[in-house]
């Protein structure tokens, strides 16, 4: 077992939850008869799609943010996503009074592109398949005296996830087991020291796509494993590999990681609108994607399960609900 000292601590995402409380949403924790029928157990749905911005991504913007020295706050932030960290970002920084510069891919949804330049912020336009979001950032961070805010590779960040799962266990109690959306793993890595201090004994799960399972297969060879761009709708996670941050906390406190494809997500969107009455992204249903697909034994358990976040283009809606029915 990795023994080596972590980015954050339990004491760190308290300390974020504090600076978060008025600024962030204490998001809702849904349930439905049915959704227990499917998977065989108590699934309490985290709904970070009613978050600020949309997903739970806010959490880390604004922790992060909030915590950097005025010399910083004057000079700007710079951050690079493909859409949810922009937005966060982006938001956190204006209600901040920090100027804020966001790389995006070329084919971000035109929602979050919209709202990220809504919220103020000025956005740099990249080529996801040729060009190096990060080298971007790094290089306007220099010559403009910029500090970087990766969307998950950064302590204050991954700490702010972590409140989303200290918020769950403080309002249904201790679970069994909790499954987390996966990206870069600042979300799992957060919420797997939440689970482990509020609720001991917990197994914690990450899911991603399976097009993308750059995390599942670190897990399993014990390397950073990266790979290239995936194909996938689950553009939230569409991440090369995991951070190395992140990648130490998920070898100690995460059982597995999990994943669903593409046409399980398009069925979960469509379960999330037919019978929740709520939009979800396809990122934000992949944890419960595997619940509902009963992809490990959930007969009887108390299921704690994360939906990141709601931002979905709505021309696309038609699209992925058809997909489900292929």
């Amino acid at each position: 077992m990795n023994t080596t000292p972590h980015c954050i601590t339990a004491s760190d995402i308290a300390k974020a939850a504090e600076i978060l409380q008025g600024h962030a949403i204490r998001t809702p924790v849904m349930t439905s008869h049915q959704a227990d029928e499917i998977a065989g157990a108590r699934l309490f749905f985290k709904c970070e799609n009613f978050q600020c911005i949309g997903a739970f991504k806010f959490r880390g913007a604004y922790n992060a943010i909030s915590q950097l020295t005025q010399t910083q706050r004057r000079a700007g932030v710079i951050a690079f996503s493909s859409g949810n960290h922009a937005q966060a970002i982006a938001l956190a920084a204006r209600e901040l009074g920090v100027n804020a510069t966001i790389v995006m891919p070329h084919d971000a949804p035109a929602t979050k592109l919209a709202a990220t330049r809504g919220y103020g912020a000025n956005v740099v336009i990249y080529q996801r398949h040729s060009e190096d979001r990060e080298a971007i950032a790094e290089r306007l961070a220099t010559e403009q005296g910029l500090t970087v805010i990766p969307p998950y590779n950064y302590p204050q960040v991954i700490a702010g996830q972590g409140t989303a799962a200290k918020e769950l266990i403080e309002e249904v109690g201790q679970l069994d087991i909790l499954l987390v959306c996966t990206g870069g793993g600042g979300l799992l890595s957060g919420c797997a020291v939440a689970a482990h201090h509020w609720s001991p004994g917990c197994r914690v799960f990450g899911v991603e796509p399976l097009a993308g399972n750059d995390v599942q297969q670190s897990l399993r060879s014990g390397n950073r494993v990266h790979i290239p761009v995936p194909l996938t709708i689950a553009d939230g996670a569409q991440t090369q590999q995991v951070g190395q941050l992140t990648f130490p906390i998920i070898q100690q406190y995460v059982e597995d990681i999990l994943t669903v494809t593409d046409k399980q997500l398009c069925q979960q969107m469509r379960f999330f609108m037919e019978r929740m009455k709520i939009v979800v992204e396809p990122t934000g249903c992949l944890a419960a994607a595997a619940a509902m697909n009963r992809l490990i034994d959930l007969h009887g358990k108390k299921v704690g399960v994360i939906v990141s976040g709601g931002n979905v283009d709505v021309d696309k809606i038609e699209q992925y609900l058809s997909m489900a029915r292929e």
